[in-house]
């Protein structure tokens, strides 16, 4: 992907950082469900977020993770920030792109991203950077929207994307799951649910 359409991208999310958290209670009350705090609780010990977002997910982990949270939105980052200060969550948080986290190989026992793998540019990249960063044996935790099971929902996805893919890069028909077992993981866990259109899943990178 070029600088000018990364840089489009990165405007759009600044935009959307003030209305983020209400579209997001919206989609969790209707379709989500506990899938926060699902991922979350599975979390340990060296924790990374890949796009961190406006940190809805730092209420979910366990006290004992050590969190890292990368992100590549500003706006969204700085939401973050101030959430992690409200919540008293000691987090490290750095803005930058999952296509090449500014991290160490092997260095997180647990790497987390929810609901943003629709929305990230070339997602086989930001997958094979979570492998890498990940320990050998570490636990890769997903939680996304997905191309549905019932074919009139896949339309209905199919006819959003011709709006949400060129305004903001959000893609309906993504499925994460299917790039994991050539990057390097094995699935240890995973649940659809609400037509397929929610899944979310356990991974593990092989020692």
């Amino acid at each position: 992907m070029d600088g000018a359409r990364t840089s489009k991208l990165r405007r759009y999310w600044d935009r959307s950082a003030p209305s983020y958290d209400r579209a997001m209670a919206y989609f969790e009350r209707f379709l989500a469900g506990d899938s926060r705090q699902w991922v979350c609780s599975r979390a340990h010990g060296r924790v990374l977020e890949v796009a961190i977002g406006t940190g809805l997910n730092l209420p979910a982990y366990p006290a004992e993770a050590r969190l890292t949270g990368v992100e590549w939105s500003g706006q969204m980052l700085e939401r973050a920030a101030r959430r992690a200060r409200d919540l008293g969550v000691d987090a490290n948080l750095l803005e930058g792109d999952a296509r090449a986290l500014p991290l160490a190989a092997d260095s997180f026992d647990t790497a987390v991203c929810t609901f943003s793998l629709c929305a990230i540019p070339e997602p086989e990249r930001a997958i094979a950077e979570l492998h890498r960063v990940l320990k050998p044996g570490g636990t890769l935790l997903l939680a996304d929207h997905v191309a549905s099971t019932a074919w009139p929902v896949r339309l209905a996805q199919r006819a959003a994307e011709l709006i949400t893919v060129p305004v903001g890069g959000e893609h309906f028909l993504r499925r994460p799951s299917a790039q994991l077992r050539s990057a390097g993981f094995d699935i240890a866990e995973a649940e659809r649910f609400k037509l397929g259109i929610i899944e979310r899943l356990a991974a593990r990178k092989a020692e």
